[in-house]
C-alpha cells in the first residue's frame, strides 16, 4: 500500500506559493516557470488558499478580469482540502474524485509538507501495478 509520504519522498517536498495580495499574473508566471498547475496561497507559514489553472480560467479569463490587476486572494479557493503524509494513495484518489480537484496540499503537524497532484498519484499507481505484474510473471516463470 502506497502512502502520500512515499510520493513526497520520491518527488521532493518543494512548495510553490504566492501571497493573497500577489497579482494573478505573478502566480501564472510561477506556474509556467515551474510547469505546475497550481500554487498554494500562504500568509507567512499559514495556508489560506490554493490557486489553480482551472480557477484562472473560470474566475479570471471567463469573467473578463485582467491578470495584472487581479489579486490572487480575490479568486483563490479558500476551502482547501488537505491530507497528511500518512494518508493512502487510494484515499487521495477518492478525495480528488469526490471533490473534483487535482491537487492536495500535504499538512504535517500543522505545517505545509508538500503538495501532490493527480498526476503524482497516477504515476505511483502505475508503478505499483507494474511491480505487481513483474512479481506475478516471475512467479509463473519459475
Amino acid at each position: 500500500m502506497a502512502f502520500v509520504r512515499d510520493i513526497l519522498d520520491a518527488k521532493g517536498r518543494g512548495i510553490y506559493r504566492v501571497g493573497p495580495d500577489d497579482m494573478v499574473l505573478a502566480a501564472l508566471k510561477l506556474m509556467a516557470e515551474r510547469d505546475i498547475g497550481a500554487v498554494l496561497v500562504t500568509e507567512g507559514d499559514r495556508l489560506v488558499g490554493i490557486f489553480t489553472e482551472r480557477l484562472y480560467a473560470r474566475e479570471v479569463f471567463l469573467k473578463g478580469r485582467a491578470s495584472p490587476g487581479t489579486r490572487v486572494g480575490e479568486v483563490m479557493e479558500r476551502d482547501v482540502i488537505t491530507v497528511s503524509p500518512d494518508e493512502t494513495v487510494d484515499l487521495c484518489m477518492a478525495l480528488m474524485t469526490e471533490h473534483r480537484i487535482r491537487h492536495l496540499p500535504v499538512m504535517e503537524a500543522g505545517r505545509l509538507a508538500g503538495m501532490i497532484s493527480i498526476g503524482d498519484l497516477m504515476k505511483r499507481i502505475i508503478e505499483d501495478r507494474e511491480f505487481d505484474i513483474g512479481q506475478l510473471v516471475d512467479y509463473v516463470a519459475r
